[in-house]
């Protein structure tokens, strides 16, 4: 089990406004850098109907991370949901928004009024009179962006993507993962606390798993550094000669597990740091050859047919 105490070499940290729990699967690992989710001005006051029509009355809504922190004035989105079900058992949706500080105009009665900020979310039942209602709601909720990286070397979008899990890797429970295929630079609105991300570069084994604590209000930038490269191989009749075509390929770990499988004259694999084995077949015939990857070292690997 890897260990967690941050003066491991293996795991860098940068804080900035919140502490961050970072693990690392192996050699490869996670930075963060967190900032204000949103700018935060104060809301305008809201602007209260004056020509209701009888039996109306508005509910004035606006949410805010906590207590202490300020109010959330963006990613919001506001449900106004009937508070008994219809004849087929479904609270129906009366009316939505997706304004920081909506103001609903209904009749008079009880309502349930759910706000959603991403993944995080709450509820509270309501109850609408002449009079106005102003309801403020409490999301702790936070946001996650993401990108990968070899050195220095930013990943490209279409080569890595994310996978988000609530709690730590080293919990022991099945869980699914809350969001999947998360792409660089994209944010992902989460309630505040402990998650992991699963980091995948390419199709091979250049996975990363990685722990960081989300604080409320703060969006908290993840740099998942991978060490792996790209590798192309090639069979040849002779070195720097034409590939052949019709070839199939494997990539196989000291332990003797399959880590990729191809076919074609220039196939391209990513893998992670290590010493593997390269098989080609072609004509009915088995070459074999060494592999050792280095970080960040892209290469092309020829294969001699003889």
């Amino acid at each position: 089990m890897t260990d967690l105490r941050p003066q491991r070499p293996t795991t860098s940290c940068r804080l900035l406004a919140a502490s961050l729990l970072l693990a690392a699967l192996g050699a490869p690992s996670a930075s963060a850098q967190q900032q204000s989710l949103f700018p935060n001005p104060p809301l305008p006051q809201p602007q209260i109907p004056s020509n209701l029509k009888a039996g109306e009355g508005v509910i004035v809504a606006q949410a805010r991370y906590s207590r202490e922190a300020g109010v959330i004035n963006g990613g919001l989105h506001w449900r106004v949901y009937a508070d008994k079900p219809d004849q087929n058992g479904i609270f129906r949706m009366l009316k939505e928004d997706a304004s920081p500080q909506p103001t609903f105009v209904l009749p008079a009665g009880g309502y349930i009024l759910h706000v959603a900020f991403g993944l995080a979310s709450t509820a509270k039942p309501v109850q609408v009179s002449r009079e106005p209602v102003r309801e403020v709601f409490e999301i702790p909720g936070g946001g996650l962006r993401i990108e990968g990286r070899v050195g220095n070397d930013r990943i490209p979008h279409a080569q890595i993507s994310f996978d988000i899990y609530k709690g730590s890797q080293f919990e022991q429970s099945e869980r699914r993962p809350l969001a999947t295929s998360i792409g660089t630079g994209d944010v992902v609105l989460v309630p505040e606390g402990t998650y992991y991300i699963l980091s995948k570069y390419g199709d091979g084994n250049a996975v990363v798993r990685s722990d960081v604590r989300v604080q409320a209000g703060k969006l908290t930038d993840i740099t998942v550094t991978h060490r792996a490269a790209r590798i192309t191989f090639k069979l040849v009749s002779r070195y720097g000669g034409e590939a052949l075509a019709n070839t199939d390929w494997a990539v196989i770990s000291p332990a003797g597990d399959t880590i990729a499988e191809s076919k074609g004259a220039f196939p391209r694999v990513i893998l992670a740091e290590g010493e593997y084995k390269v098989i080609a077949r072609n004509d009915n015939k088995v070459y074999q050859q060494d592999l050792n990857v280095i970080p960040g070292v892209d290469k092309e690997v020829e294969v001699l047919a003889r």
